[in-house]
């Protein structure tokens, strides 16, 4: 499978345990069959990005919260855009996934799943946390 594809499996994932507030073993192991994603190094690539969020998940939402307008709290981001930014952060941030790349996909996912201000919204966040971390 395509990274972009895993990359968007990944976040139908997170998107997925933001909803339903806990995935256990059986409903990810669900999810990799519903999904068709049988290749070891595929399931290994989800489940490094998975375990890593979860790992960062602190560090991650305050590089969110960092990077938010004065009026903006976290709880005002939608769940698309908040599950895309955890994928993205953890991706350039953690995984070392060359942020140009980072970014675009997450804008794709923006335009594809968000609503009409997602991409711009989630391409603002993403570029500061690049200039933050010196990832240029």
């Amino acid at each position: 499978m395509k990274r972009t594809e895993l990359r968007e499996l990944t976040f139908k994932l997170i998107y997925s345990e933001m909803i339903q507030k806990q995935l256990d073993e059986e409903e990810i192991a669900n999810f990799y069959e519903e999904n068709k994603i049988e290749a070891l190094e595929d399931k290994a690539y989800v489940q490094e990005i998975w375990n890593g969020i979860h790992e960062k998940e602190t560090t991650i939402l305050e590089a969110i919260k960092t990077n938010l307008k004065e009026a903006w709290s976290i709880d005002r981001i939608a769940k698309i855009d908040l599950a895309i930014l955890k994928l993205a952060i953890y991706e350039m941030v953690y995984s070392k996934t060359p942020y140009k790349v980072v970014i675009n996909e997450a804008v794709e996912l923006a335009k594809k799943y968000g609503d009409d201000n997602a991409k711009a919204f989630i391409n603002g966040i993403l570029a500061s946390i690049v200039k933050e971390e010196n990832l240029a």
